[in-house]
Protein backbone atom coordinates (compact mmCIF):
# COMPACT_ATOMS: atom_id res chain seq x y z
CA UNK A 1 0.00 0.00 0.00
CA UNK A 2 2.73 2.42 1.05
CA UNK A 3 4.35 1.40 -2.48
CA UNK A 4 0.93 2.33 -4.45
CA UNK A 5 0.33 5.48 -2.13
CA UNK A 6 4.18 7.22 -3.76
CA UNK A 7 3.20 6.17 -6.52
CA UNK A 8 -0.42 8.14 -6.80
CA UNK A 9 1.73 11.18 -5.15
CA UNK A 10 4.66 11.20 -8.05
CA UNK A 11 2.73 10.85 -10.72
CA UNK A 12 0.26 13.15 -9.31
CA UNK A 13 3.23 15.47 -9.52
CA UNK A 14 4.43 14.56 -13.06
CA UNK A 15 3.88 16.85 -16.02
CA UNK A 16 4.40 13.74 -18.43
CA UNK A 17 1.58 12.03 -16.75
CA UNK A 18 -0.50 14.63 -18.98
CA UNK A 19 0.85 13.66 -22.32
CA UNK A 20 -2.24 12.60 -24.50
CA UNK A 21 -4.94 14.33 -23.06
CA UNK A 22 -7.17 16.58 -23.90
CA UNK A 23 -5.77 20.57 -23.87
CA UNK A 24 -8.95 21.20 -21.32
CA UNK A 25 -7.44 21.42 -18.05
CA UNK A 26 -9.72 19.73 -15.73
CA UNK A 27 -8.91 18.82 -12.22
CA UNK A 28 -7.77 15.01 -11.60
CA UNK A 29 -11.11 13.31 -9.22
CA UNK A 30 -9.61 11.51 -6.37
CA UNK A 31 -11.09 8.47 -7.09
CA UNK A 32 -10.71 8.31 -10.59
CA UNK A 33 -6.69 8.42 -9.98
CA UNK A 34 -6.96 5.70 -7.11
CA UNK A 35 -8.65 3.44 -9.64
CA UNK A 36 -6.20 4.53 -12.63
CA UNK A 37 -3.72 3.73 -10.33
CA UNK A 38 -4.53 0.18 -8.90
CA UNK A 39 -5.12 -0.88 -13.01
CA UNK A 40 -1.91 0.25 -13.20
CA UNK A 41 -0.87 -2.05 -10.48
CA UNK A 42 -2.71 -4.54 -11.42
CA UNK A 43 -1.43 -4.84 -15.08
CA UNK A 44 2.53 -4.31 -13.46
CA UNK A 45 1.52 -7.44 -11.49
CA UNK A 46 0.13 -9.51 -14.24
CA UNK A 47 3.26 -8.09 -16.84
CA UNK A 48 5.54 -9.26 -13.98
CA UNK A 49 4.05 -12.73 -13.55
CA UNK A 50 3.73 -12.94 -17.11
CA UNK A 51 8.25 -13.33 -17.32
CA UNK A 52 7.44 -11.50 -20.58
CA UNK A 53 10.73 -8.83 -21.65
CA UNK A 54 8.05 -6.82 -23.92
CA UNK A 55 4.03 -6.98 -24.15
CA UNK A 56 1.53 -5.30 -26.24
CA UNK A 57 -0.79 -2.95 -24.05
CA UNK A 58 -3.99 -1.82 -25.07
CA UNK A 59 -6.44 1.02 -23.00
CA UNK A 60 -9.76 1.74 -23.61
CA UNK A 61 -9.79 5.31 -23.87
CA UNK A 62 -13.48 6.45 -25.28
CA UNK A 63 -16.45 4.62 -26.05
CA UNK A 64 -16.11 3.37 -29.57
CA UNK A 65 -19.03 0.48 -29.03
CA UNK A 66 -20.93 1.70 -32.19
CA UNK A 67 -17.91 0.65 -33.94
CA UNK A 68 -17.51 -2.61 -32.78
CA UNK A 69 -14.24 -1.56 -30.88
CA UNK A 70 -13.42 -2.26 -27.03
CA UNK A 71 -9.94 -0.67 -27.04
CA UNK A 72 -8.62 2.46 -28.51
CA UNK A 73 -5.20 2.81 -27.67
CA UNK A 74 -2.12 0.52 -27.88
CA UNK A 75 1.24 0.81 -26.73
CA UNK A 76 4.59 -1.12 -26.24
CA UNK A 77 6.04 -2.10 -22.65
CA UNK A 78 9.08 -3.27 -22.21
CA UNK A 79 12.22 -3.62 -19.64
CA UNK A 80 15.28 -2.11 -20.83
CA UNK A 81 16.71 -5.10 -18.62
CA UNK A 82 16.03 -8.06 -17.36
CA UNK A 83 14.16 -7.20 -13.87
CA UNK A 84 14.45 -3.58 -14.90
CA UNK A 85 11.06 -1.42 -14.78
CA UNK A 86 8.41 -2.03 -17.28
CA UNK A 87 8.62 1.39 -19.43
CA UNK A 88 6.12 2.13 -22.19
CA UNK A 89 6.50 3.37 -25.38
CA UNK A 90 3.62 4.85 -27.25
CA UNK A 91 2.37 7.70 -30.01
CA UNK A 92 0.26 10.19 -28.64
CA UNK A 93 -1.85 12.92 -30.51
CA UNK A 94 -0.71 16.41 -28.83
CA UNK A 95 -4.17 18.04 -27.23
CA UNK A 96 -6.44 16.98 -30.69
CA UNK A 97 -3.84 18.88 -33.03
CA UNK A 98 -2.87 17.11 -36.28
CA UNK A 99 0.55 16.47 -35.14
CA UNK A 100 2.10 13.59 -32.53
CA UNK A 101 4.92 12.14 -30.71
CA UNK A 102 6.74 9.66 -29.28
CA UNK A 103 6.72 8.76 -25.36
CA UNK A 104 8.54 6.84 -23.15
CA UNK A 105 7.38 6.81 -19.54
CA UNK A 106 6.28 4.60 -16.75
CA UNK A 107 3.24 2.38 -16.77
CA UNK A 108 1.31 4.42 -14.18
CA UNK A 109 1.34 7.58 -16.85
CA UNK A 110 -0.29 5.07 -19.37
CA UNK A 111 -3.44 4.92 -17.69
CA UNK A 112 -3.27 8.48 -16.33
CA UNK A 113 -4.96 9.51 -19.74
CA UNK A 114 -8.42 9.71 -19.87
CA UNK A 115 -9.76 6.20 -19.16
CA UNK A 116 -13.42 5.22 -20.66
CA UNK A 117 -13.52 1.23 -19.19
CA UNK A 118 -11.03 -0.01 -16.41
CA UNK A 119 -9.40 -2.68 -18.29
CA UNK A 120 -6.22 -3.92 -20.42
CA UNK A 121 -5.56 -5.63 -22.12
CA UNK A 122 -2.08 -7.57 -22.70
CA UNK A 123 -0.44 -9.35 -25.35
CA UNK A 124 2.28 -11.52 -25.21
CA UNK A 125 4.28 -12.48 -28.63
CA UNK A 126 6.72 -15.75 -28.65
CA UNK A 127 10.45 -15.53 -27.69
CA UNK A 128 12.18 -14.38 -30.52
CA UNK A 129 9.25 -11.37 -31.60
CA UNK A 130 9.92 -9.81 -28.02
CA UNK A 131 13.68 -10.07 -28.57
CA UNK A 132 13.65 -8.45 -31.89
CA UNK A 133 11.64 -5.87 -30.46
CA UNK A 134 13.85 -5.62 -27.14
CA UNK A 135 16.85 -5.14 -30.24
CA UNK A 136 14.22 -2.47 -32.01
CA UNK A 137 13.24 -0.23 -28.86
CA UNK A 138 17.10 -0.04 -27.83
CA UNK A 139 17.87 1.56 -31.90
CA UNK A 140 16.79 4.78 -33.62
CA UNK A 141 13.98 2.33 -35.62
CA UNK A 142 11.09 3.25 -33.81
CA UNK A 143 11.74 7.23 -34.12
CA UNK A 144 12.57 6.71 -38.22
CA UNK A 145 8.76 4.44 -38.38
CA UNK A 146 7.40 7.19 -36.54
CA UNK A 147 5.41 10.12 -38.47
CA UNK A 148 4.53 13.45 -36.55
CA UNK A 149 1.34 14.05 -39.04
CA UNK A 150 -1.21 12.30 -37.47
CA UNK A 151 -5.00 11.10 -38.15
CA UNK A 152 -6.67 9.01 -36.00
CA UNK A 153 -8.50 7.02 -38.68
CA UNK A 154 -5.22 6.84 -40.76
CA UNK A 155 -5.43 4.58 -44.04
CA UNK A 156 -3.38 1.46 -42.87
CA UNK A 157 -1.41 0.96 -46.52
CA UNK A 158 -0.39 5.26 -46.79
CA UNK A 159 2.37 7.06 -45.43
CA UNK A 160 0.29 10.61 -45.09
CA UNK A 161 -0.55 10.26 -42.09
CA UNK A 162 -0.17 7.84 -39.11
CA UNK A 163 -2.02 6.89 -36.04
CA UNK A 164 -1.10 5.22 -32.62
CA UNK A 165 -1.75 1.33 -32.84
CA UNK A 166 -0.32 2.26 -36.49
CA UNK A 167 3.17 3.02 -35.11
CA UNK A 168 2.66 0.02 -32.79
CA UNK A 169 1.40 -2.15 -35.71
CA UNK A 170 4.84 -0.97 -38.27
CA UNK A 171 7.17 -1.61 -35.45
CA UNK A 172 5.94 -5.29 -34.87
CA UNK A 173 6.33 -5.50 -38.83
CA UNK A 174 9.89 -4.61 -38.54
CA UNK A 175 10.51 -7.11 -35.39
CA UNK A 176 8.88 -9.98 -37.26
CA UNK A 177 11.81 -10.08 -40.14
CA UNK A 178 15.35 -10.33 -40.42
CA UNK A 179 16.98 -7.01 -38.93
CA UNK A 180 17.51 -4.26 -41.28
CA UNK A 181 14.93 -5.77 -43.96
CA UNK A 182 12.21 -2.65 -42.47
CA UNK A 183 13.72 0.54 -41.98
CA UNK A 184 11.00 2.98 -43.42
CA UNK A 185 7.26 3.19 -43.14
CA UNK A 186 6.71 2.08 -46.80
CA UNK A 187 9.10 -0.87 -45.55
CA UNK A 188 6.99 -1.81 -43.22
CA UNK A 189 3.38 -1.40 -45.04
CA UNK A 190 4.76 -3.57 -48.28
CA UNK A 191 5.48 -6.04 -45.71
CA UNK A 192 2.32 -6.14 -44.07
CA UNK A 193 0.35 -6.14 -47.73
CA UNK A 194 2.47 -9.09 -48.24
CA UNK A 195 1.18 -11.28 -45.18
CA UNK A 196 -2.14 -9.74 -45.96
CA UNK A 197 -2.65 -7.67 -42.88
CA UNK A 198 -6.59 -7.04 -42.78
CA UNK A 199 -7.74 -3.60 -41.01
CA UNK A 200 -10.66 -2.86 -39.56
CA UNK A 201 -13.53 -1.58 -41.51
CA UNK A 202 -15.48 1.08 -39.49
CA UNK A 203 -18.92 2.15 -40.89
CA UNK A 204 -18.69 5.81 -41.15
CA UNK A 205 -21.38 8.17 -42.95
CA UNK A 206 -20.60 10.87 -45.06
CA UNK A 207 -22.33 13.69 -42.74
CA UNK A 208 -20.20 11.85 -39.58
CA UNK A 209 -17.13 12.19 -41.76
CA UNK A 210 -18.17 15.71 -42.95
CA UNK A 211 -18.75 16.70 -39.24
CA UNK A 212 -14.87 15.12 -37.98
CA UNK A 213 -13.29 16.57 -40.59
CA UNK A 214 -14.66 20.03 -40.04
CA UNK A 215 -13.97 20.13 -36.36
CA UNK A 216 -11.29 18.01 -35.65
CA UNK A 217 -8.03 18.71 -36.32
CA UNK A 218 -6.69 14.84 -35.81
CA UNK A 219 -9.18 13.48 -37.90
CA UNK A 220 -9.01 13.33 -42.51
CA UNK A 221 -10.05 10.61 -44.53
CA UNK A 222 -8.39 12.13 -48.07
CA UNK A 223 -5.39 9.28 -47.64
CA UNK A 224 -8.42 6.34 -48.11
CA UNK A 225 -9.35 4.94 -51.38
CA UNK A 226 -12.13 7.06 -53.02
CA UNK A 227 -14.21 3.80 -53.85
CA UNK A 228 -13.70 2.65 -49.90
CA UNK A 229 -14.27 5.87 -48.94
CA UNK A 230 -17.48 6.71 -50.79
CA UNK A 231 -19.06 3.71 -49.30
CA UNK A 232 -18.63 4.94 -46.23
CA UNK A 233 -16.25 2.19 -45.14
CA UNK A 234 -13.24 3.62 -43.47
CA UNK A 235 -9.99 0.97 -42.76
CA UNK A 236 -8.13 1.70 -39.98
CA UNK A 237 -5.21 0.16 -37.54
CA UNK A 238 -7.28 -0.46 -34.50
CA UNK A 239 -6.37 -2.54 -31.61
CA UNK A 240 -8.62 -5.42 -32.37
CA UNK A 241 -7.17 -5.57 -35.33
CA UNK A 242 -3.49 -5.61 -34.42
CA UNK A 243 -4.72 -8.27 -31.70
CA UNK A 244 -6.15 -10.37 -34.61
CA UNK A 245 -3.02 -9.94 -36.57
CA UNK A 246 -0.91 -11.20 -33.74
CA UNK A 247 -2.98 -13.76 -33.20
CA UNK A 248 -2.85 -15.64 -36.63
CA UNK A 249 0.86 -15.12 -36.88
CA UNK A 250 1.94 -16.27 -33.38
CA UNK A 251 -0.93 -18.54 -32.36
CA UNK A 252 1.13 -19.38 -28.91
CA UNK A 253 0.98 -15.44 -27.48
CA UNK A 254 -0.24 -14.69 -23.97
CA UNK A 255 -3.77 -12.74 -23.86
CA UNK A 256 -4.69 -11.58 -20.37
CA UNK A 257 -7.34 -9.10 -19.36
CA UNK A 258 -6.70 -7.49 -16.14
CA UNK A 259 -9.73 -5.19 -14.51
CA UNK A 260 -10.69 -3.17 -12.20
Amino acid sequence: MKYLTAMIISLALAGAAHAGRSCEEKPTDAATLVKSMDLAQKTLQALDKSGAQVALVARAGQDLSKYNVRYSHMALAWRDHPKGRWLVVHELNECGTAQSSLYNEGLGNFFMDDVFMYETLILIPGQDTQQQLVRLLASNTPKRLHDARYNMLAYPFSTKYQNSNQWVLETLAAASVEPGKIETRAEAQSWLRSVDFLPQTLNIPATTRLGARMFRANIAFDDHPFDRRMAGKIDAVTVDAVARFVRQREPQAQEIVVRN
